[in-house]
């Protein structure tokens, strides 16, 4: 085993945490794949390049920290930390609510000749809706009144 797929993945990531599309984009082969699992499968680097500079614009402060990578082979996994606060223009059509996201994933990065192929990456979704305010807290009234009016069209559903 070499160093090289550790080093690109490293070098990707601190591009991301840079904010630096151009630099991240270098670190791909042609025709690589970002399969954002909540998100689905970006081609970089058109697809791939709109997703992050929208998320950037719409949370200028975002910041990758890398917490851990494991690397075997051409693979290798990164644990990973983001935060950010959402004040900026609207990320997938939803407006900025000023509040601070923070989340823990996980990357499986697949790298060739020193290039990133594929990322298969890995993040709980509801939590970040829940930290905007898309989605009520865990456990709040709200949360029990939406579950609530869910089960009923789920039953008025059934009876159709």
């Amino acid at each position: 085993m070499t160093a090289e797929p550790a080093a690109a993945a490293r070098r990707y990531f601190d591009a991301i945490t840079r904010r630096d599309l151009d630099a991240a984009a270098a670190c791909w082969a042609t025709g690589g794949i970002d399969h954002l699992v909540p998100v689905g499968e970006l081609e970089v680097p058109g697809a791939w390049r709109e997703y992050f500079a929208s998320l950037f614009a719409a949370m200028p402060d975002f910041n990758y920290e890398v917490l851990e990578t494991v690397s075997e082979g051409t693979r290798v996994a990164v644990h990973w930390r983001a935060i950010g606060h959402f004040t900026g223009k609207p990320f997938q059509d939803i407006r900025a609510t000023g509040r601070r996201v923070e989340i823990a994933g996980m990357d499986l990065v697949d790298v060739v000749d020193d290039k990133i192929t594929r990322i298969d990456s890995y993040w709980d979704d509801a939590t970040v809706t829940r930290q905007i305010g898309l989605l009520p807290s865990r456990g709040s009234r709200e949360e029990r009144a939406l579950i609530s009016l869910f089960n009923l069209r789920t039953r008025l559903r059934r009876r159709r």
